[in-house]
């Protein structure tokens, strides 16, 4: 219910705040805005102070909008109007009025981001889960159920690691950049610390996609391995287990952690054919043995087995809350990051050496939405904050249809002393145009891969 409200809320706001940008900023180079538009089409609110002014509307196509300024090349202006008209200002004030659309969005970013740092968010504790043995946190030696203390690259400083979050994100920076990272880990608080090397230089770069933690190894944090709903026909139900039964070892292997009894129950179906197996539990102090037979299903193109329970209990959380000055300063930190980060990705898919499957259109975006907002108000204020940079990003990029090929046509005009003639501009803004179909087909595509995946 959530998902439709949450994405149009989201994209008119960002829409919004982009457009105000332009608008502020051509108010304060003096040029005359004749309407400010969020969304296409007809108009539902119009809104104006007097005839003169500024043309406020609400229409009715929320995903997109427009800053209309007075310009003597879309139509005649008066002589005594002329100094207003956007096309008549210096160079650096038509920049300065481009370049304040995605400016406001990176900003919106810092703020959003700094009101998280402030307000506090609950993320799991960065504990690991037991890794496959043939993943890269596996080879390294990591067993499951250490503590993470403290992250970096192997040559350079050290950072303390709040949550597993933050770990995620240092992994994700690593991986894009093929660095290997190294990890400070704990197995019990009071034993000896040791460090471990994750090897993320050897993963291709065309390997950065959404199965990369499975091949790091570290996909979650560490849950336990208990049973909670269950289906009434489900296999867990028809074998007797109980909600809470905490799951201590499958055919004599021991069950550390929840994700690691999901991997166990899913590959038992992987021949199509499944085996009675004999489970170990422990229900209110007792052991008990359990003979269970997972039911194979058909997921995709394989077969995996499931037994019609949730499985695995919630993971430790911690509350990583930042003072004032430190809250801002990490804002900005996380804006730069993920904004680095996008270009480093573009610039890679662009060239063949990342996945074209990372791209999103808004079915994915769309469902994000609603399951941020779902989750509350801070978790939603991160979504925003993340597709506020990607949009700020995506509009510098030196596409002739964005406001970043704008920018590229006034670095022309201001080399050569001349702007760009009409015939190459319509010349580029086609071809700009043809791409950004073509990216948006790929992202569409991908979208419909997701949701039918």
């Amino acid at each position: 219910m959530l998902t439709l409200p949450a994405f149009l809320v989201a994209i008119a706001l960002l829409i919004a705040i982009h457009e105000y940008g332009h608008y502020r900023m051509a108010v304060a180079c003096g040029v005359k805005v004749l309407r400010f538009s969020i969304g296409f089409g007809k108009p539902l609110l119009r809104w104006q102070a007097n005839p003169t002014s500024t043309e406020f509307v609400l229409a009715l196509f929320p995903l997109g909008g427009f800053v209309k300024m007075l310009d003597e090349r879309e139509a005649p202006v008066a002589p005594e109007q002329r100094h207003m008209a956007f096309n008549t200002q210096p160079l650096s004030r038509r920049a300065a009025i481009v370049v304040a659309g995605p400016a406001a969005n990176l900003l919106l970013a810092v703020v959003l981001y700094a009101c998280v740092n402030w307000i506090g968010v609950e993320q799991p504790e960065a504990i690991l889960s037991p890794p496959a043995a043939t993943s890269l946190a596996g080879t390294a030696g990591i067993l499951g159920g250490e503590r993470v203390l403290q992250v970096g690259a192997v040559e350079g400083d050290l950072s303390e690691v709040a949550s597993f979050e933050e770990l995620r994100w240092a992994l994700t920076q690593g991986a894009i950049n093929g660095e290997d990272v190294r990890l400070v880990l704990v197995a019990k608080a009071g034993e000896a610390q040791r460090e471990v090397v994750l090897a993320l230089s050897t993963l291709e770069t065309s390997q950065v996609d959404v199965d990369m933690f499975n091949r790091i190894g570290i996909t979650g944090p560490l849950t336990q391995p208990i049973i909670g709903g269950l289906q009434a026909d489900g296999a867990a139900a028809q074998a007797g287990l109980q909600e809470g039964d905490e799951v201590q070892s499958i055919d004599g292997l021991p069950m550390l952690d929840g994700q690691e009894l999901r991997r166990f129950i899913r590959a038992s179906g992987a021949s199509g054919q499944v085996q009675p197996q004999r489970w170990q539990v422990l229900r209110a102090g007792q052991s008990l043995e359990v003979a269970l037979t997972p039911k194979v299903v058909t997921d995709g193109s394989n077969s995996v087995g499931r037994i019609g329970a949730y499985v695995g209990s919630r993971p430790a959380m911690v509350t990583v809350r930042y003072g004032p000055l430190d809250g801002l300063q990490r804002g900005v930190t996380q804006t730069w990051d993920i904004s680095a980060l996008t270009l480093t990705m573009m610039g890679k898919m662009l060239v063949g050496e990342a996945s074209l499957k990372n791209i999103s259109g808004p079915l994915t975006i769309a469902d994000y939405a609603g399951k941020s907002a779902g989750l509350g108000v801070v978790q939603y204020m991160v979504f925003l904050a993340l597709i506020s940079v990607s949009l700020g990003v995506l509009n510098l990029l030196p596409l002739p249809v964005l406001d970043g090929g704008h920018l590229m046509y006034y670095l022309w005009e201001g080399v050569t002393g001349k702007p760009v003639s009409d015939r190459w501009m319509a010349r580029l803004q086609q071809g700009g145009i043809a791409f950004l179909v073509a990216l948006m087909s790929i992202a569409f595509f991908n979208d419909i891969a997701r949701l039918l995946g």
